[in-house]
């Protein structure tokens, strides 16, 4: 298993948001985690690079513990992409693909260039690599973000909502370049409200609600056939929705 999560507890004051979360995801897995909100999914996986300290409980991905003392190393084989795209306004678009490579792992420019411009085009942004994030729409800076965690060479990508502000029109441009990770292999832990991705691309499907797993399963088996009353609920309303 390239992550391994156990007995995760994480409280905010006197708010239990984690309780005792078990979890594994295996090399070049999709594990979508659904639910509704407030019941502890971001949080999870904040908790799994660090970005959020858990109050007991221990991760280990690609196998190194994530704590205090190897968080650089832990930051250098997770990629995140987030609700909110994160860009450097000041930089131009390759500019802030490469900068981490850079930065971080001492990757040489020229090749970070290289590598951050077969990325961009990789996620049909190629040639606005020297345009500024403010003249993109959303999902163009939102491709461009996932180019940037790619340029990491991470052997894990966390994805937290990743369409949630986007247009309802321009959500299947990501969604479109999450499949292609997903068919070349990438490991992937996506937090989503996006059941049809969750249904096509995720190899293994979690429900949480309330601070702990529900229920989890294939896809086939998890939309068709859930196991648990809370799990069948949520799917009803979900799709009502839809």
């Amino acid at each position: 298993m390239i992550i391994e999560v156990k007995g995760l507890y994480k409280k905010f004051g006197s708010n239990e948001v984690l309780k005792g979360i078990n979890c594994s995801v295996a090399k070049n897995e999709v594990v979508c985690i659904i639910g509704p909100s407030g019941s502890g999914k971001s949080t999870f996986l904040r908790c799994m690079n660090r970005l959020e300290e858990p109050d007991s409980g221990s991760v280990v991905i690609d196998g190194i513990e994530v704590n205090e003392k190897n968080i650089s190393k832990v930051r250098k084989e997770v990629g995140m992409v987030f609700q909110a795209f994160n860009l450097f306004p000041h930089l131009k678009v390759i500019d802030n693909v490469t900068i981490g490579a850079v930065k971080v792992k001492n990757v040489p420019k020229e090749k970070a260039i290289e590598k951050g411009m077969e990325l961009l085009r990789k996620v049909g942004v190629g040639e606005k690599c020297n345009e500024y994030p403010g003249s993109l729409s959303g999902g163009q800076q939102q491709r461009v973000a996932i180019a940037r965690a790619l340029a990491m060479d991470p052997a894990v990508m966390l994805f937290d909502e990743p369409t949630s502000a986007l247009d309802p029109e321009i959500v299947g441009e990501v969604l479109s370049v999450m499949r292609q990770l997903a068919k070349d292999g990438m490991t992937m832990v996506v937090v989503t409200h996006e059941m049809g991705f969750a249904r096509d691309v995720a190899d293994r499907v979690l429900f949480m609600d309330n601070g702990i797993i529900i229920e989890e399963g294939k896809p086939s088996e998890f939309f068709t056939n859930p196991k648990e009353a809370r799990t069948r609920e949520f799917l009803r309303s979900v799709i009502d929705k839809s």
